[in-house]
């Protein structure tokens, strides 16, 4: 049986043929298929994987490299579009291979153990080895997973199964010990970039027929979300739209501008410089609008940093910081939401974390404002540059060390709670700050009550 790129037992040019490029990538196969890695170098990303002696390098190598035991089975687990299919297919074309790819969409428990047979006949026969790449293993059930054990403990097979979900919530535990777990990471922009660059001028890809503008180059790469796969498709499609608009008589490469990218995606470009002058004016438009109680405008910065592609983690701190900078204790509540937020954010990623981004925006926009915690913190701060501040009063010193009584630390001291509603009058500042006030509540939200309730409580403490 011939595998995906030719392969057939035995058969040297069949191999040879092979490496010359594959089967599958005619010139009207999707250009991501066409630009599909031929080996282990020519794949992006990744590189934590890759190192020389790696077990995708040995791998890859044939079964010799991978010692006298024989290749192990591998499990992929990576976001889309990072490379697990394309590796599969790398691995597959090591000498002596035959390839078989299921879809744990579409297979079920008989598909798994024909390959399984087939691939025993394989390797008994024609001393070839199976590699049966298995795309989203997670949709499988325990019953099919089971299924797949013989042929991995006994090396019948070298599985490479890919997954975007946690392999330890979603792969039955026998199989996850016969397989080597492998975390493939979302791909930067630079990968992206270097991948698109690639692709306008490689034969299998454009040919250098097309000249791709710098603007529409960060468009693809911003729109691909670090998804190669996406990012070849934007490509091939904007592509696509410059070549009909481009006059047949024209000489030289068709110019792929950010017009041809909009048009093909339907996406606006945002003009978003994450390192440059719009990440700050942006963020600081975000900031103000949320003080400043316009909760749609706040919506709007919010929606334009995330579709530019901004650190969710990057807005989610600006959120808190501005629950305590500019809500306060006017709604305590809203330093809760904004961290809750962060970590939620966190925890789920996007596109989904934009929800809690916008929750917490709303409840800020829309809450009371005080600043006087900040203010009242930076007063203070500045009586401490200042030099003003000296010494503690003796009776709030630490008194637990022996000889601490001798020197008059403690004496005096009143124990607020034995005190009529646990405030006893008493000197706490040093003595160069009695009577400062540095918190200085609103009459907003619930620093109204605040406000009243400060005004006894120093009367109180102050004695007067």
């Amino acid at each position: 049986m011939d595998d995906l790129f030719g392969h057939g037992p035995g058969n040297d040019d069949d191999d040879a043929a092979a490496a010359a490029a594959p089967a599958s990538a005619s010139p009207r196969s999707p250009l991501a298929v066409r630009m599909r890695p031929r080996t282990l170098d020519d794949v992006v990303g990744q590189q934590h994987l890759l190192g020389q002696g790696s077990p995708l390098r040995q791998l890859a190598a044939g079964a010799d490299a991978a010692g006298p035991a024989g290749p192990s089975s591998l499990i992929l687990w990576g976001p889309p579009g990072t490379g697990k299919t394309t590796l599969a297919h790398v691995i597959a074309r090591g000498p002596g291979r035959k390839f078989v790819e299921l879809s744990a969409i579409t297979a079920g428990v008989k598909d798994v153990r024909r390959v399984m047979d087939d691939a025993l006949t394989a390797r008994d026969l024609y001393k070839t080895t199976t590699v049966l790449f298995l795309d989203e293993i997670h949709r499988f059930n325990k019953a099919q997973q089971d299924a797949l054990l013989p042929g991995v403990e006994n090396r019948w097979v070298v599985l490479v199964a890919a997954t975007t979900e946690n392999p330890s919530f979603s792969v039955v535990s026998p199989l996850l010990s016969r397989s080597l777990l492998l975390t493939l990471k979302p791909l930067t922009d630079a990968d992206i970039e270097g991948l698109l660059t690639r692709a306008v001028e490689d034969p299998r890809g454009l040919d250098g027929k097309a000249e791709l503008d710098p603007e529409a180059l960060a468009h693809l790469v911003r729109l691909s979300g670090g998804d190669a796969r996406r990012a070849l498709t934007a490509l091939e499609a904007a592509a696509g739209v410059a070549f009909g608009d481009a006059d047949d008589a024209e000489a030289g490469p068709v110019k792929v501008g950010l017009r041809h990218t909009e048009r093909a995606l339907d996406v606006a470009a945002v003009r978003y410089d994450r390192a440059g002058d719009q990440h700050y004016d942006v963020a600081s438009a975000f900031i103000k609008s949320i003080r400043g109680s316009d909760v749609d405008a706040a919506l709007h910065y919010l929606a334009r940093m995330l579709e530019a592609g901004e650190d969710p983690r990057f807005v989610a701190r600006r959120i808190v910081i501005s629950a305590a900078e500019d809500v306060g204790m006017a709604d305590p509540t809203a330093l809760q939401t904004a961290v809750a937020a962060a970590q939620a954010v966190q925890l789920i990623g996007m596109p989904e974390g934009r929800i809690v981004l916008a929750e917490a925006v709303v409840h800020l926009a829309t809450a009371p404002k005080s600043n006087a915690a900040y203010m009242g913190i930076n007063k203070a701060i500045a009586d401490v540059r200042a030099g003003l501040g000296n010494g503690i009063p003796a009776h709030l010193r630490d008194s637990h060390y022996p000889g601490s009584k001798q020197l008059g630390h403690g004496l005096g001291y009143k124990y607020a709670h034995d005190a009529p509603h646990g405030v006893a009058t008493q000197q706490y500042p040093p003595d160069d700050l009695v009577g400062r006030d540095y918190y200085q509540p609103t009459g907003n939200g619930a620093e109204r009550d605040i406000a009243a309730r400060l005004e006894r409580l120093r009367k109180i403490v102050r004695g007067k």
